[in-house]
């Protein structure tokens, strides 16, 4: 028997050319109902009016276009928003999940607007971004070794507001310091201290969230299911999240990165074939991601390494199990945690730390796809990558070890399932600055191929990707329709696995009528929540 998935009415009532137009021809009418209610609803002490901008707004353009990192998602025919509610306050957060629910407005979270695929300010059907980047405030309790971070908070703010409190302390984030730590955290938060301290959502000890009854909740208060849901189970499906207190981990007062680079010609598939036999059984404190990039009909792989330590411990370890690498002194640069994040975001030597306060990043045209590698890829094997990769030209991959105490978390801790048993992840990239659709297309064409390229040499059954990389060619459930669990779960068992049933699960229970929802959202059985309804009508 299929089991069918709620979701909101279809629209099938209204008229074609409504429909071709849609949603800006019912947009005026929803706009100010939507907006009244909002403002009724407005708390005397915290007006809700400055903080919402729709395209009556001179500033609409600017604060709509501010945080959209995919230029994919920046067109003329990409869909506007009824409105954006920049919230300053949680009640203003409360007001705007309920308000959209009176009017059967879909809401899309925004913190850094870094997903992928533009979920996080994008929807085919008619919608308000609720926009965080107001609640951004961060409070560092080194004593207790803690950080209360808002929602709207980017990681960068976060590890310099870290960093002027004590220089042994991290958090272990993503590199790229303009993420915004709401969605970052939510997804899994992956970053170069996974190794030693796992990923963020393993470090998290609460959560405050706003439920889809407009109510606030804390890790007592929202249960041990759902908190657990929202560290990696995408928050967004669940509520909208307000603030993490996270737990600090310990760094020393000296840490080294390298940068080093090998072609073909200069062995770099020996490296490589060595690389991926010790990536992942290294010393946990030592991190090496591999980039692998096509340049002048060859392959240069680049090695960019992190130590927790200094280069004099690094050097003996590294020369005992990976000589191949072939690393010196001189190609070790020592400095503190958190010059380190300035050299993973890739700023030049000498860049003050006040750069990770902007919280502007450049934005690009960009398509990612993800996936899992759990055996070493062979000498013949890398090579066929390597024609391909050179005859595509375009695509880079970036390929980030595993193992430490990503070995030691069971699967099940978290919706993350990606622990032991994997080498390495993949990251494909590609960046593009040309405009238009037949030119995206062109670029996402040489991604596929080389994704399907590699299907012989990574996971399989199912081919699995991390759900911070969103990609929705692994499947999506349609917003407007009935979808089935059978064809949810395509994507979900990809990044999820076997958390994915207990996701739904708790999904049900707090969102039985699935009001946060998105492409590939988690969504509730409506056989559970037809049920209900029928017993609540007999009683």
């Amino acid at each position: 028997m299929r089991m069918e998935l709620s979701s909101s009415p279809k629209l099938s009532f209204l008229p074609i050319v409504l429909l071709l137009s849609f949603p800006w021809a019912i947009s005026v009418s929803v706009q100010d109902t939507f907006i009244d209610c909002l403002v009724s609803r407005s708390h005397p002490f915290y007006q809700i009016s400055p903080s919402i901008y729709t395209s009556k707004n001179s500033s609409f353009s600017s604060i709509l276009q501010s945080y959209i990192r995919n230029l994919r998602f920046n067109s003329s025919t990409t869909p506007k928003p009824i409105a954006i509610i920049a919230a300053k306050h949680k009640t203003h957060v409360r007001s705007t999940i309920l308000c959209s629910k009176n009017q059967s407005l879909q809401i899309r979270i925004r913190s850094g607007g870094h997903d992928y695929e533009g979920l996080s300010y994008v929807s085919k059907t008619p919608f308000v971004i609720l926009d965080m980047f107001n609640l951004r405030s961060i409070y560092i309790d080194v004593q207790n070794e803690t950080a209360y971070i808002q929602a709207g908070a980017t990681l960068g703010e976060v590890y310099y507001k870290i960093a002027e409190q004590s220089k042994y302390h991290a958090f272990p984030g993503g590199v790229c310091p303009t993420l915004g730590a709401g969605g970052h955290i939510s997804g899994g938060g992956y970053g170069n201290l996974m190794r030693k301290y796992g990923l963020s959502v393993d470090n998290i000890v609460d959560a405050q969230l706003i439920d889809v009854n407009g109510n606030t909740l804390n890790r007592d208060s929202m249960g041990e299911d759902l908190f657990w849901a929202i560290r990696g189970g995408g928050a967004a499906s669940f509520g909208v999240i307000l603030s993490w207190k996270v737990k600090l981990v310990r760094v020393p007062a000296t840490v080294t990165v390298f940068r080093f680079g090998k072609t073909l010609e200069e062995g770099a598939t020996e490296a490589v074939l060595r690389w991926q036999e010790v990536a992942d059984k290294l010393d946990e404190n030592i991190f090496i991601r591999l980039l692998l990039q096509p340049t002048n009909k060859t392959i240069k792989a680049s090695f960019v390494g992190f130590y927790l330590g200094r280069a004099s411990a690094l050097l003996p370890i590294l020369g005992k199990d990976f000589p191949e690498l072939g690393l010196k002194e001189k190609d070790c640069i020592e400095m503190s945690w958190i010059e380190s994040t300035l050299f993973w975001a890739e700023f030049p030597n000498r860049t003050l730390v006040d750069v990770l306060l902007n919280r502007r990043a450049e934005p690009l045209y960009l398509k990612r796809k993800s996936d899992y590698v759990k055996k070493p890829i062979s000498k013949m094997g890398l090579e066929s990558i390597w024609r391909k990769m050179i005859q595509l030209e375009k695509i880079v991959m970036d390929w980030n070890p595993y193992g430490g105490e990503m070995s030691v978390i069971s699967e099940s801790v978290t919706p993350f399932p990606h622990r032991k048993g994997n080498i390495f992840k993949i990251q494909y990239v590609v960046n593009w600055k040309e405009e238009g659709t037949g030119v995206a297309n062109r670029y996402i064409s040489l991604m596929r191929e080389l994704y399907n390229h590699m299907g012989p040499f990574v996971s399989k059954n199912p081919r699995e990707a991390f759900f911070n990389y969103r990609d929705l060619d692994l499947g999506t459930s349609r917003p407007n329709g009935r979808v089935s669990y059978e064809e949810a779960s395509i994507y979900g068992t990809k990044y999820f696995k076997g958390n994915f049933d207990r996701l739904v699960k708790v999904k049900t229970k707090v969102d039985p009528d699935n009001f946060f929802r998105n492409e590939q959202g988690i969504p509730p059985l409506v056989s559970h929540h037809n049920k209900k309804r029928r017993n609540k009508s007999h009683n």
